[in-house]
């Protein structure tokens, strides 16, 4: 592709393994928007234009179209295997024992690997909801949050690790009572949490907790996620793209706003993974990391403009009882029960 991408000229993150992973990937959330030829075409036109790491996830339904993708990828010899950085996720149907185990070895059929660099548990706790469900939508069966039902699930991530069907493991939408709980139980420290992070909801706190623990933050929304489920959707979300701090540094910039908040993030530490089908919008993704850089005063100017506004809320997660979705994130300091 001869507007590619240099993948060596992307910044990298270190594990606590010592292994390096992009600094940006490409995700598949959402990608049931589109047609199969569309998130195909699109999943390859990314690796060759120099994308190395791929979000997927069992729940998203579509492993089996990636994972033909990413075999058309190395038989037409664009990647090797040992040049991609592939992570799935367990959903919260398969949290049983031996399921976690099961999941993991269908997302590696389902994409035609043997082994993924990174496998995490989706959310934090068995609370299933049906595909496509609207923002009131209850499961009589959820439950709160159990260390023990979660130290469960995290054994069988460890024992996936133990046969090489995986090579690192984390965890995704926690927080920090949560992992406090959850950490000093674990034999293997998970190396990345996947997280919402974009410049209205940046989680300091959170942010910080990981990586003075060598765990990576992966962050999704990272543009605000104009495209997320309409049950995640409130009047009062605030767009990152159209904040005044990301405006006016887009233009000083001359680029797009979505380009500044990649920018930052890249920056900042984390790893966005973006999704987009259109391959001027991905390849602009990935290349706005690779140059011209914001300031320390622009990077600044956005960290001032944190709005604590989280866009995935999860209310469909919610136990009997609970109040909110608030009660889901913990925001007292203690686990809600």
């Amino acid at each position: 592709m001869g507007n590619g991408i240099d993948p060596a000229s992307v910044p990298q993150r270190t594990l606590y393994t010592g292994v390096k992973m992009p600094a940006i990937g490409i995700g598949t959330f959402g990608s049931d928007k589109y047609t199969a030829d569309q998130v195909s075409d699109a999943l390859y036109g990314a690796v060759a234009g120099g994308y190395r790491l791929i979000d997927c996830a069992s729940v998203y339904q579509n492993e089996h179209k990636i994972g033909k993708v990413i075999h058309r990828l190395i038989k037409d010899q664009i990647v090797n295997r040992e040049e991609l950085f592939i992570t799935s996720k367990v959903w919260n149907d398969m949290h049983g024992e031996g399921e976690v185990i099961a999941s993991c070895k269908q997302s590696l059929k389902d994409l035609e690997l043997e082994y993924l660099d990174l496998y995490f548990v989706h959310w934090p706790f068995p609370n299933y909801h049906a595909p496509g469900c609207d923002g009131d939508s209850r499961n009589p069966d959820s439950k709160p949050f159990s260390v023990e039902d979660f130290m469960e699930v995290w054994k069988q991530c460890e024992q996936l690790l133990d046969e090489g069907l995986v090579r690192h493991i984390g965890m995704s939408n926690m927080t920090i009572p949560k992992l406090e709980a959850v950490l000093p139980h674990c034999r293997i420290q998970p190396a990345a949490i996947e997280m919402e992070l974009h410049p209205a909801f940046q989680q300091p706190e959170l942010f910080t907790y990981a990586t003075e623990r060598q765990i990576v933050p992966i962050g999704y929304c990272p543009i605000g996620s104009p495209s997320r489920p309409e049950r995640d959707r409130d009047v009062e979300d605030v767009v990152d793209t159209q904040m005044i701090e990301i405006v006016e540094i887009a233009e000083a910039h001359k680029v797009h706003p979505v380009e500044v908040c990649l920018k930052w993030a890249v920056q900042r530490g984390q790893v966005p993974i973006p999704f987009s089908v259109k391959e001027y919008q991905y390849l602009s993704n990935l290349r706005c990391v690779t140059e011209d850089p914001l300031t320390e005063e622009e990077m600044e100017r956005i960290r001032l403009a944190d709005k604590n506004c989280r866009l995935v809320k999860g209310q469909v997660f919610l136990w009997p009882g609970a109040k909110s979705w608030e009660d889901l994130w913990d925001l007292d300091g203690t686990i809600t029960q």
